[in-house]
């Protein structure tokens, strides 16, 4: 192996980040600057690679070339909080001088070799750390916490430092480091060239759009006699579409039962999976080779034959909420010291490590189910009382908190901006608002919290009553 031999780590850089994010429970607030490290690399366009996550919610980034004590300011060009990628520019010139950009290579072999350059914690020189790679899978990117893509895992450990730093295999990238395993030792993943190729792809037009989705989950089919029901030949290929994400060109297209034998180039085993570069991986990593606005070749077996079909692959957003967010700062509405905002998994995480358990089930419930299990009772943005700020107005209130809004006024809430219509255009003496489960409700005078809304927002340091 002759990664060293060309010394990529004089492209390597080192990445200092001053960071602020908003406080989910009290969404005008935020949190005070954290300064965190990670690394990059210097690529082709006089950019600078390195993950969405040592980026994100930046006030100031930093850069520093390999053995160069001078600090220069970098500012994010793009960024893919989908697959945690982004790319960095420094207007100061001076910064190129002498930078080789990296070059790419191909999703490296199992087993093969490969080398992961970084800075990592806790020092200023850079580390070279040697690893195997031992597995190529899809696996949930832990920066979205709900995106799957394709990954690849190494022997070699790699910690928040090292994150955004190139993986090198015979003077070529064939990966970007970006996390680690809770409870695996000597374990890291980074994110291969196909997810790389993907992002880079996407912004030649100057925006970066995300991974298109399908929509569909497919699941096995090796029921010999299910099967042999469906006039299916023996050569375990074929697996069920399950069910179907709420995408209208995938519905129009796609029926569940289907049974989906092709996507694109790779043929579908029995088993869900496609054989992707010689690994075996979930048939996902098929429907992810398209970029947004394309068409994808699918052949279906439907009513004992088979049927070729055009999909059109689009940006899905409608679990936006159960993944994390970034960059976008947190919707809210305060009426009365009564805070509502959407919820979402970054709101929940407001309730501690045990968030999931039966106290918040209802919400948990509302965020991750609902929409599969009662499609025709899900709200396009749940809504909950995130907090009370205490004022004599609803010092009677019972519900202060953690509670998802139903109605307020008879008008049933879909999303906040339903909360707002429903204070503002009310009429009656007082306000009701309904909770789920049960029915439960509070009661609040209007012409009351009328009165006492400026005197809120001043003594709790509210700026405004609403972020819509």
């Amino acid at each position: 192996m002759s990664g060293l031999g060309a010394e990529p780590e004089r492209s390597v850089i080192q990445i200092m980040t001053f960071s602020q994010q908003p406080v989910w429970d009290a969404p005008w607030r935020f949190e005070s600057i954290r300064r965190s490290s990670g690394s990059g690399f210097f690529i082709r366009g006089k950019r600078i690679m390195t993950n969405a996550h040592v980026v994100s919610w930046a006030k100031q980034i930093l850069v520093h070339r390999y053995q160069d004590p001078r600090p220069y300011l970098a500012r994010v060009k793009f960024i893919a909080h989908d697959c945690d990628l982004a790319l960095l520019e420094v207007e100061e010139e001076s910064f190129f001088n002498g930078l080789e950009p990296l070059k790419f290579g191909d999703l490296p072999k199992v087993r093969s070799a490969v080398v992961t350059y970084g800075y990592p914690a806790g020092g200023e020189q850079i580390s070279y750390t040697r690893g195997v790679v031992s597995r190529i899978e899809l696996q949930t990117y832990a920066h979205s916490g709900n995106r799957t893509f394709l990954t690849v895992q190494t022997d070699a450990a790699i910690n928040p430092g090292n994150r955004g730093g190139p993986v090198v295999q015979d003077d070529l990238v064939v990966g970007v480091a970006f996390q680690g395993m809770p409870g695996l030792e000597n374990t890291g993943f980074f994110i291969p060239p196909p997810v790389i190729h993907h992002f880079l792809k996407d912004i030649e037009d100057g925006y970066y759009g995300g991974f298109p989705m399908a929509g569909i989950r497919v699941v096995p089919l090796q029921n010999p006699a299910y099967r042999r029901y469906l006039n299916l030949p023996d050569n375990d290929l074929g697996a069920r579409a399950d069910s179907l994400l709420p995408v209208a060109s995938t519905e129009k297209l796609i029926q569940p039962d289907d049974v989906v034998l092709r996507v694109g180039k790779h043929e579908v085993g029995s088993d869900g999976t496609v054989l992707y570069e010689g690994n075996r991986v979930s048939a996902s990593a098929a429907f992810q080779t398209a970029q947004r606005g394309e068409n994808l070749p699918v052949r279906i077996w439907r009513k004992g034959k088979e049927t070729d079909i055009s999909l059109p692959m689009n940006v899905y957003l409608g679990d936006r909420s159960v993944g994390n967010q970034y960059d976008v700062l947190p919707r809210y509405f305060v009426y009365g010291g009564l805070v509502f905002t959407p919820l979402t998994l970054d709101y929940m995480k407001t309730l501690g490590q045990g968030w999931r358990d039966s106290a918040n089930a209802e919400l948990t419930y509302e965020l991750y189910y609902r929409r599969n299990e009662a499609p025709d009772r899900s709200r396009t943005e749940p809504v909950v009382l995130a907090s009370t700020l205490a004022h004599p107005v609803n010092a009677n209130f019972k519900i202060s908190s953690r509670a998802l809004v139903d109605q307020i006024n008879g008008i049933r809430i879909d999303r906040l901006e339903d909360v707002v219509r429903a204070f503002e255009s009310a009429t009656n003496t007082h306000h009701v608002i309904e909770f789920v489960p049960n029915h439960a409700f509070e009661t609040l005078n209007r012409a009351g919290a009328e009165a006492a809304q400026a005197e809120i927002l001043k003594t709790y340091g509210v700026p405004k009553d609403r972020r819509l």
